[in-house]
C-alpha cells in the first residue's frame, strides 16, 4: 500500500547554496556584475562582489553601494541587477560547468539516504538554463532567490527548504561560501560547513567548520557520518 504523502518525512538533510558550491561559476558572476558597472561607469573590486555574494535583497545592495561611496537607489539597482542578468546570460553562462567530483559526492548522499535541497539566491530562469538536469535529479526541492520573500542573509530561503523537506535544524546540515549565505544558515539555527571556493577563511568564521575544496568536504562528510 502507498504511504500518504503526509506520512512521508525526511529525517535528515544536507542543503547546498549552488554558486560556489555545486556550480564554478562565481567569477563569472563578478565579471557580469563589473561589466554592468561599468556601464554606468562605476570600478567596483572584485572582492567586494564575492564578499556581498547572494545579498541582493534592494534595500542591502543600497546600503553595500552607499557604503562603498556609490550613490544608488532601489529602482536603479533593479536596472542594474537585470542588467547583470543580461550579460551573464549572453556573455558567461556557457562557460559555468560543476565542480569537478559534485555529482560523485551527491550520489553518495543520495545513496546514504540524505535528502538533498538546493537553496540558492539566483532566480529559477538563471538556474535553468546553468544547472545541468544530472545534478538537479539529486534534489528533492529547489529554493530560489525569486521565490522568497526575502534573501539570504535573512533565514527564509532556508527556512522554506526546511519546511519542504520535513526537516529540523538538528537534522540538517548547510553547504555554503558566502557570508550571506551563512549568516542565512546560521539565523535559521543549522550547522553550517563552509567552503573556501570563493573567499578565505576569515571571510567565512560564523560557519561551524570550514573546508578548502570538494575534496575536504566529502572527507569532513565521511568524518561525521554522512556518506
Amino acid at each position: 500500500m502507498k504511504k500518504k504523502i503526509s506520512e512521508t518525512r525526511y529525517s535528515k538533510a544536507v542543503l547546498f547554496d549552488m554558486d560556489g558550491v555545486i556550480l564554478d561559476s562565481m567569477p563569472y558572476h563578478v565579471k557580469a556584475w563589473q561589466d554592468a558597472l561599468s556601464e554606468i561607469g562605476l570600478t567596483v573590486p572584485a572582492e567586494l562582489i564575492y564578499l556581498h555574494e547572494g545579498a541582493i535583497e534592494p534595500e542591502t545592495a543600497v546600503r553595500i553601494f552607499c557604503e562603498n561611496g556609490c550613490t544608488i537607489d532601489e529602482d536603479g539597482f533593479h536596472r542594474l541587477f537585470r542588467r547583470q542578468r543580461e550579460i551573464f546570460s549572453s556573455r558567461y553562462q556557457g562557460s559555468v560547468k560543476p565542480y569537478d567530483g559534485v555529482e560523485g559526492l551527491l550520489s553518495r548522499l543520495q545513496e546514504k539516504g540524505w535528502a538533498m535541497s538546493l537553496v540558492t539566491s539566483s532566480h529559477r530562469e538563471v538556474l535553468e538554463k546553468v544547472l545541468p538536469g544530472s545534478i538537479l535529479g539529486f534534489m528533492s526541492h529547489v529554493v530560489t532567490g525569486d521565490e522568497v520573500k526575502r534573501r539570504k542573509p535573512h533565514p527564509d530561503p532556508y527556512l522554506a527548504a526546511m519546511m519542504a523537506l520535513n526537516s529540523g535544524p538538528a537534522e540538517a546540515l548547510v553547504v555554503e561560501n558566502a557570508p550571506a549565505g551563512v549568516k542565512a544558515a546560521k539565523a535559521a539555527q543549522l550547522k553550517c560547513v563552509a567552503l573556501t571556493t570563493t573567499l578565505s577563511a576569515e571571510h567565512l568564521k560564523e560557519a561551524d567548520e570550514i573546508v578548502p575544496d570538494h575534496e575536504a568536504l566529502a572527507d569532513y562528510l565521511l568524518n561525521k557520518g554522512y556518506l
